[in-house]
């Protein structure tokens, strides 16, 4: 199994809409791409986060469904189309478990 861990630090043009709606976009691509076991997402409350005010960690079968949702359509649309435009960084994170 694979954990890819991302955390969000979001611009300030971003609204609290628009950064829920960021997340269920990225929760449902668990039903869109094949390979993905689970997904889970929060509001982060730690007083270190450095600016980083939500995390996602998606739970992947083997490196090869990784390798294959970074490339996927669906992925790449909730990136471009909702992402990229609210999001000022983000931390990622992959590791085997």
């Amino acid at each position: 199994m694979i954990e890819h861990i991302l955390l969000f630090r979001w611009n300030e043009t971003a609204t609290q809409e628009s950064i829920d709606y960021a997340m269920v976009e990225l929760r449902s691509l668990k039903d869109k791409i094949p390979g993905i076991a689970d997904v889970s997402s929060g509001k982060n409350f730690s007083e270190r986060s450095k600016g980083f005010t939500h995390g996602l960690v998606f739970r992947f079968k083997d490196r090869a469904a990784l390798e294959g949702y970074i490339p996927h359509p669906e992925h790449q649309r909730v990136v471009q189309k909702i992402l990229n435009p609210i999001r000022a960084d983000i931390l990622v994170v992959d590791y085997e478990v």
